[in-house]
């Protein structure tokens, strides 16, 4: 018993220190949008004054990164004129390899680029790619961890439906 014990204890001092970033990101949800100037991303910030927002945190060696972009151009095309805006957030290190997937992809959405990791760590995305729903008064109203394809597109339609169709502040 004592060394089934011993056994578990580095697995328990593991989760708890691994269960209040858990949790504190499950937080945001329901807060407000942390200062998107204050994060000092490089790159133009468009206007979300009144705007439903999918933030999307995304890196260029990330394979699922890579497969939303077309999801998310979609949206953007579907979403745009009732007050959708897509803001992805790279968290390269690198400014040549975020221009590079740039270049390739050539999204119809608003990209910058967190080079010291400032948003990132105040919205503590917990992997890549992560993405928040923002509804109209910059209120986080739900969050996607990963991209499943069809699986997250879904969700992605039913939530932003449903933000779109609130009430404006």
């Amino acid at each position: 018993m004592k060394k089934n014990l011993l056994l578990l204890l580095p697995l328990l001092a593991a989760t708890l220190c691994f269960a209040p970033a858990v949790l504190r990101a499950a937080d945001l949800v329901g807060q407000p949008l942390p200062s998107l100037t204050a994060a000092r991303l490089e790159g133009t910030l468009p206007d979300l004054q009144g705007k439903v927002v999918l933030l999307d945190f995304w890196a260029s060696w990330c394979a699922p990164c890579k497969a939303s972009f077309p999801a998310m151009a979609d949206l953007q095309r579907r979403f745009a004129d009732r007050g959708l805006v897509i803001l992805a957030v790279s968290v390269d290190d690198n400014a040549r390899a975020y221009g590079n997937f740039i270049e390739r992809q050539k999204p119809a959405f608003a990209t910058m680029r967190d080079a010291g990791h400032t948003l990132v760590a105040s919205m503590q995305a917990p992997t890549m790619p992560t993405s928040y729903l923002i509804d109209r008064r910059g209120t986080v109203r739900f969050r996607h961890e990963g991209f499943h394809g069809a699986a997250t597109i879904a969700s992605y339609i039913q939530e932003i439906e449903a933000l779109l169709n609130e009430s404006t502040p």
